[in-house]
């Protein structure tokens, strides 16, 4: 893909890089806590500049709370809140309920935890199905429904959902209906030596979130927002992913490919990413990045097909989503030429 292809319908404006400017601006702020893991903030961003939620899937102790907070306090207005999923947690602990009020002998709602710009909801797969199904009504609607009556919910809002890939007693897994609406999956990992001392030496006296204050306005977000929606992406770009999009549902070891869901998302989020790196364009480069995150639980392999590949070749899931690439390289490029 030579470079004029995608520059030439498209110049950068000073809406866009006022809008850029904003978005590194909350970028830099949120690493200042969540500190050597910029490129996994950027993921989180991109969902939130895209009105997408993130499951993160990790071990407990890798900062997924405090990038939640670091997130809601860089964001002037934002309001932050976090459920702990648990077998007993029932839909109304989330959503919220009506309760009697005797005084003014009349019902009154008060609103759950879900009423909020950025929701943490950790260890989603231990609470019970039912109450997964209050979520996902909050994920895809924006909206919960309680007493017969729908109340919106915040804008913006973001969940960003967690669980433990290691420990599976007493957990209910997640159905593909509901993995499908979240936007993108990640993990945050351990830090570096390196930044796991400097982490270490910040806390002595007082935790960073103590100390940290917003850069951006909500008015700020929903600028970038619109932004976004305006990257400029050639068709042939857009035709390409859409290609590796429906690559995902040919391989003989998936039994279900990623839905017309993911060929959205893995767009918007390109748009996202190249809106992080200044560019008022998308390029290839952009589309690599988000494939994985945003493809790859969308996928559903099929156990006895995949367990023969990796006999054979010591394939990997990530490495099964990799041969999409090979099999529809960018266009015009050689794959990993960037």
């Amino acid at each position: 893909m030579k470079d004029d292809i995608v520059r030439k319908h498209v110049e950068s404006s000073p809406e866009f890089d006022a809008a850029a400017a904003l978005a590194r601006r909350l970028l830099d702020n949120v690493e200042l806590v969540v500190r050597g893991k910029r490129g996994e903030i950027e993921l989180v961003l991109c969902a939130l500049f895209c009105h997408g939620h993130v499951l993160c899937e990790d071990v407990p102790g890798t900062a997924k709370t405090v990038l939640a907070r670091a997130i809601a306090q860089s964001i002037d207005g934002a309001r932050a809140s976090r459920i702990q999923c648990t077998p007993d947690l029932q839909p109304t602990d989330v959503t919220g309920l009506s309760v009697y009020n005797q005084k003014e002998r009349e019902f009154e709602f008060r609103p759950g935890p879900v009423f909020a710009n950025i929701l943490l909801v950790d260890e989603i797969n231990r609470a019970m199905p039912r109450t997964q199904s209050a979520l996902l009504e909050a994920m895809a609607e924006r909206q919960i429904t309680a007493d017969g009556a729908s109340r919106p919910l915040p804008d913006p809002f973001l969940i960003l959902a967690t669980q433990n890939p290691l420990d599976h007693e007493g957990t209910f897994p997640l159905p593909e209906a509901q993995l499908d609406r979240f936007f993108l999956r990640t993990t945050l990992g351990y830090p570096s030596l390196d930044d796991e001392l400097r982490i270490v030496q910040s806390q002595r006296h007082e935790h960073p979130l103590s100390s940290l204050g917003p850069v951006i306005e909500v008015a700020d977000l929903r600028r970038i927002q619109s932004a976004v929606e305006d990257v400029y992406i050639d068709p042939i770009i857009q035709r390409w992913l859409i290609e590796l999009t429906r690559a995902t549902r040919e391989l003989e070891i998936v039994r279900i490919g990623a839905s017309v869901r993911g060929s959205l998302a893995l767009e918007r989020g390109a748009r996202a990413w190249a809106l992080l790196q200044g560019r008022p364009f998308v390029e290839p480069v952009d589309v690599e990045q988000l494939f994985t995150p945003v493809l790859a639980h969308r996928v559903l392999l099929d156990p006895y097909r995949f367990e023969l590949a990796a006999n054979g070749d010591g394939a990997a899931p990530v490495d099964l989503l990799r041969r999409c690439l090979e099999l529809v390289p960018p266009p015009g490029i050689e794959l990993g030429a960037r």
